[in-house]
């Protein structure tokens, strides 16, 4: 017995010993994880990335830049770590939004464009140290000095001169000061412009549609202007043909200045027929080839065209299709003409 009470006792006392020892390691396990990650939080021990600079207030109170690539450390309350910096290329948006902006153009018409600059840190004593909150700052000079120039511009401007409109920026964003005798930007701050670009520049919807009214209506007087043209165009060739077949006329009959009076009534009695040819049934239409007297004219009963044949018995075809008598050639019966006569007769 008393050997198995002295198995027990070693038995508990190794368990307990073990439990002890369990305890301890995992208090100093908590102990050294929370030790780190208050180490990692307060960034006592702290990390520099390539192409990357960290802005660093001392115990002495003094900011510098530290940036060598690396680890490094740091007193944990006595100093701060204020700023990291990125050294390279980096992307600011008109307004601090990739979303177009409103603006307002020289005739006070509302435009939405949207526009980026591309710049790259290069004096880290300027940038981090002589500028609090930088980035904010470089923002509103940014959006400031754009603004003035795209809203001194106008529509046309604006949208159909982008190219130009766009270096224009950039030389003013380079080289000019944002004020008169002070600084320009890449001075300020301590960068260098890489570029500038607008993204898009557009109409307001209401004014894009009434734009797109304009075009149609612009179209539309485009298309019947140039029917007119041809219409006009097509009237001055006929009227060619037309003055070129009268001279022709005259030429081939001999006919002088004075008997233009002669000539003009006959193609007025040669329209008036070629109008009764085209149109036979109820057309009352006389062709009176002499005008020196009153000839006589004699209109037939109603009774006797009532069944569609004329007083003389033959049909109203045969009547018109019956080839006319032979009789003297135009020229003579134009030169026999009254009106001939009588300017014949005065001289």
């Amino acid at each position: 017995m008393d050997q198995k009470k002295r198995f027990q006792l070693l038995q508990r006392a190794r368990l307990k010993n073990i439990l002890k020892k369990g305890t301890l390691f995992l208090i100093i396990g908590v102990l050294l994880y929370y030790g780190i990650a208050l180490i990692y939080a307060t960034k006592t021990i702290y990390k520099v990335r390539y192409n990357y600079a960290v802005v660093l207030e001392d115990l002495a109170g003094k900011r510098r830049v530290v940036d060598d690539v690396g680890w490094h450390l740091r007193p944990p309350f006595f100093s701060r770590l204020e700023l990291e910096v990125p050294l390279m290329n980096q992307e600011l948006y008109l307004g601090g939004d990739p979303q177009e902006q409103r603006i307002i153009s020289k005739g006070n018409i509302a435009l939405w464009t949207s526009a980026m600059l591309t710049y790259r840190i290069t004096d880290l004593e300027r940038w981090g140290i002589e500028n609090r909150e930088p980035k904010q700052l470089f923002q509103n000079d940014f959006d400031g000095m754009v603004k003035d120039v795209m809203q001194g511009k106008t529509v046309d401007e604006l949208i159909s001169q982008r190219q130009a409109l766009k270096e224009e920026i950039y030389l003013i964003l380079k080289k000019d000061p944002i004020n008169i005798g002070g600084p320009t930007m890449e001075s300020k701050y301590g960068v260098e412009i890489v570029s500038f670009v607008l993204r898009n520049t557009r109409f307001g919807d209401k004014l894009a549609e009434a734009s797109e009214e304009k075009k149609r209506r612009e179209m539309i007087a485009e298309a019947e202007n140039y029917a007119a043209d041809q219409e006009a165009s097509r009237i001055r060739k006929l009227y060619t043909a037309y003055r070129d077949s009268i001279r022709d006329f005259r030429e081939a009959l001999g006919f002088n200045q004075q008997n233009d009076q002669v000539l003009l009534e006959f193609l007025n009695q040669q329209k008036w027929a070629t109008a009764y040819e085209k149109n036979l049934h109820g057309q009352n239409t006389f062709v009176l080839n002499n005008t020196s007297g009153t000839p006589p004219v004699v209109l037939p009963a109603p009774s006797a065209l009532a069944g569609g044949v004329p007083a003389s018995g033959k049909p109203v075809g045969e009547m018109i299709g019956t080839a006319a008598p032979e009789g003297p050639s135009l020229t003579e019966a134009l030169k026999k003409y009254p009106w001939t006569q009588r300017q014949q007769t005065t001289r």
